[in-house]
């Protein structure tokens, strides 16, 4: 049996019904963004966890020139090491007979014969490669679903210059190649970076490394210190021409996958709240409205023996049952949402599985979020329901007191409706001031989405027609004589060719050490360029070095200081060089110094890691031919392919979630329209059907109600335009890392688009409480007591 209190609350939900689901909507949005952030930051970490340690990924990198394998018993004494694998790693060019362009691959040895390998495979099809046949090899299964390679097919790669053929005997994944990226990229492109795993012994011929290794991969011990074994493990393979060992956490595919998870975990915390306070807003809104026309039933049931805490617990009940529907709604939401994502996630992090999995206790968090945002949003009103005395809940409440002021004075200069819209606002201030704060924070919303929408576009025509303007970048196996850019000028189609050098270092500040790299560019670069704040370019001449500014902001360096470098290269050479310049970066911590000054600090004049060219698109296929047979190349990157990897990384993954807050801004939108449209045209049902009475038509009388929620509409653009802004800078702000920097770029047409879909979400609620316009029962309403 149903309680005469409950018996009420389930009327009362049904006649506000639609705004009812109106809130539902908006805690829904809110939850949903919860279960959806949430769940996918622990199904990315809970799948990241188990699949490294599964397959035993490093801890710890040490690549190295060429050290023979004995040095490999040295390494396993060092404290803190718990087990390591030496190997080969190399670079080298894939040759496809439907593929003009040169593909760029990495070849890892491989030892199928140990027992728990670190950084093992993950085999998807086929087989492991018999360990006897030097012309097997692994591929990578995403790179072979794009080229549509299956075991047992046959692939020419070329290492050191000269061409093998392979086997493919199966498809496999790894964790140390999650995000894998092409070097000098910073977006992935399956169909452009091969990963192949092959024989000690087939690499060691192919590489002329018979006997040693150039790399070293590593776990560490219970309580080992990582920073002194990479330390231990600098000074042991320095003589061998060690680069710097670098722990997980700088491991590049490692790198993005964390930065993905810290953005997914700001995103959630910083939108869902947002939504939960429009929700209390609301709330407190029409709960207020109900117990203000329920005076006099409050007024009965305490006089019939109910308590304060009854009536407070019907009040509160009414929020509690609107707040579970809005977490049922937002966990049913947040799971497809988040079942889309996870799909748009496995197209970029290659897992061999990647599940959507929100937990049962995130229902409950969900519920327990909801209800105590809907219990705040109630108590104001709860608490006058609770303190109204019978007798005096009885009486109808005191009228307004319309005092002469400034406002009688602005009356005068309306005409009658838009003087009962004036009063109504000017004697209701803080429900209109909530009403214009829930609408400006939908425009917010769509604000900050646009202004990331012109931030990307703005770092794509940076990256891609400012900063970088070449056609194709080639890289050398080894730095090569500066002559070989002779060599490729001289190959039909190539308009220019400009040298580079890229030099690995340590920097150091004091206390202060960050792993990085030098990029040595000609004094007047034409293809790649270090630029100002204003997009000028900066000239990169003399002795000193020029840094990015995030990298000066790690180091705590400005123009004039000096800056501590260790080469991790050739002789290992320790500089101090002094801090010239500072230039903004968009992608990654960039320091330049001039070509033949960074050369001359390492004794090895005239060498360049690689070139930028500009080429003649007719003579593409051709070029491309050329550059295959040049035996030094070891990777050749495009950048017109560049441009649309990023540009579609940009529309399917960051789209999605854009489109997502799109929606949800929205919904907030229309939820404040219409319940403060609902609430308006409540409360003034009697005047309106006075108004139809006394000859108003329809539309009229409609402007009188929807004139309010106009003019509130409009006050509140500026507000959203602002609160814009502030949430754009936040965001770009907690979202960059070093790896690459947001910036608050601001355009008009972002105000406009968020201004549109406010306007949108206004004619629909309004339209909606004017078809109510429409069936007002002027006599009924006319009997309703005031």
């Amino acid at each position: 049996m149903v309680s005469m209190l409950n018996r009420k609350l389930l009327r009362d939900l049904w006649r506000i019904k639609g705004q009812a689901l109106a809130i539902i909507f908006v805690i829904g949005a809110g939850i949903a963004l919860l279960v959806m952030s949430r769940g996918m930051l622990i199904s990315l970490e809970e799948t990241q966890q188990a699949y490294y340690d599964r397959y035993r990924f490093a801890e710890v990198f040490a690549p190295v020139k060429r050290a023979p394998n004995h040095l490999l018993n040295d390494i396993r004494t060092l404290d803190g090491v718990a087990d390591i694998n030496g190997r080969i790693n190399g670079g080298g060019l894939v040759d496809l007979p439907n593929v003009a362009a040169p593909i760029s691959a990495r070849i890892v040895s491989y030892d199928p014969g140990l027992s728990a390998p670190i950084n093992a495979v993950h085999l998807t099809e086929g087989r492991m490669f018999s360990p006897t046949q030097d012309n097997e090899v692994l591929l990578n299964a995403s790179f072979a679903e794009v080229h549509e390679i299956s075991p047992g097919d046959k692939i020419n790669l070329t290492m050191h210059g000269v061409q093998h053929e392979f086997t493919v005997a199966g498809l496999a994944l790894s964790p140390e190649f999650i995000y894998a990226l092409p070097p000098g990229e910073f977006v992935i492109d399956a169909g452009r970076y091969a990963i192949f795993w092959a024989s000690n012994d087939a690499l060691e011929a192919a590489f002329d490394l018979e006997g040693a290794f150039n790399e070293v991969v590593l776990t560490l011990s219970r309580g080992a210190n990582e920073n002194q074994l990479i330390d231990a493990l600098d000074r042991l393979l320095a003589p061998y021409g060690a680069t710097g060992a670098f722990a997980r956490a700088d491991q590049i595919s490692n790198k993005y996958l964390v930065e993905e998870i810290s953005q997914l975990n700001t995103m959630g915390y910083v939108m869902t709240p947002i939504f939960l306070g429009v929700s209390i807003f609301l709330l407190n809104i029409v709960i207020t409205r109900l117990v203000q026309t329920e005076r006099e039933q409050i007024g009965l049931l305490k006089a019939f023996g109910y308590s304060n805490l009854q009536v407070g617990l019907h009040y509160l009940k009414f929020a509690a049952l609107i707040a579970i529907g809005g977490a049922i709604v937002g966990w049913a939401g947040g799971l497809w949402f988040g079942r889309a994502m996870a799909e748009i996630y496995q197209d970029y992090f290659h897992f061999p599985f990647l599940l959507f999995y929100a937990e049962v206790r995130l229902l409950g968090v969900a519920v327990v979020v909801s209800v105590a945002a809907a219990s705040i949003g109630a108590f104001v009103a709860v608490r006058q329901a609770v303190k109204l005395i019978p007798a005096v809940a009885m009486r109808p409440p005191a009228p307004p007191n319309y005092r002469r002021g400034v406002g009688r004075t602005l009356e005068k200069l309306m005409d009658q409706p838009s003087r009962m819209i004036f009063r109504r606002l000017a004697h209701q201030p803080v429900r209109a001031a909530l009403t214009v704060f829930g609408i400006g924070a939908a425009m917010g919303l769509s604000v900050m989405m646009r202004f990331n929408i012109n931030a990307t576009d703005y770092m794509l025509d940076v990256s891609f027609n400012v900063v970088d303007r070449s056609d194709v970048v080639v890289t050398f196996v080894e730095p090569l004589s500066t002559k070989t850019m002779f060599e490729l000028e001289s190959l039909s189609g190539v308009l220019f060719a400009e040298p580079y050098r890229t030099t690995p270092v340590m920097y150091k500040n004091q206390r202060i050490e960050y792993l990085g790299g030098i990029s040595g560019l000609p004094e007047t670069p034409v293809l790649n360029r270090a630029l100002d704040d204003n997009l000028q370019p900066v000239a990169v001449d003399g002795d000193g070095i020029v840094l990015s500014e995030q990298l000066a902001e790690i180091l705590n360096l400005s123009v004039g200081d000096t800056l501590s470098v260790d080469v991790r290269e050739g002789r290992r050479p320790q500089l101090d060089i002094p801090v010239t310049g500072i230039v903004s970066a968009l992608i990654g911590t960039p320091a330049y110094m001039n070509l033949d000054a960074l050369n001359g600090l390492l004794n090895e004049q005239n060498r360049a890691s690689g070139a930028y060219l500009k080429i003649d698109p007719l003579q593409r296929s051709a070029i491309y031919d050329e550059i295959k047979a040049i035996p030094g190349v070891a990777g050749v990157n495009l950048r017109n392919e560049a441009y649309d990897n990023f540009k579609k990384m940009v529309d399917e993954g960051m789209g999605a979630f854009r489109s997502i807050l799109t929606l949800f801004s929205l919904i907030i939108a229309a939820g404040v329209v219409y319940n403060g449209a609902r609430i308006a045209f409540i409360e003034r049902e009697h005047d309106l059907a006075s108004l139809r009475v006394l000859g108003f038509t329809k539309i009229e009388a409609g402007y009188v109600l929807l004139g309010e929620i106009g003019l509130l509409t409009i006050l509140a653009l500026p507000l959203g335009a602002l609160f814009g802004f502030m949430l754009w800078a936040y965001l770009a702000g907690a979202l960059s890392t070093d790896l690459y920097q947001i910036p608050t770029v601001y355009k008009e047409d972002g105000l406009g688009y968020a201004a549109l879909i406010v306007l949108f979400a206004t004619i629909i609620s309004g339209a909606l409480v004017q078809r109510d316009v429409g069936k007002l029962e002027m006599v009924s309403a006319l009997k309703t007591r005031e």
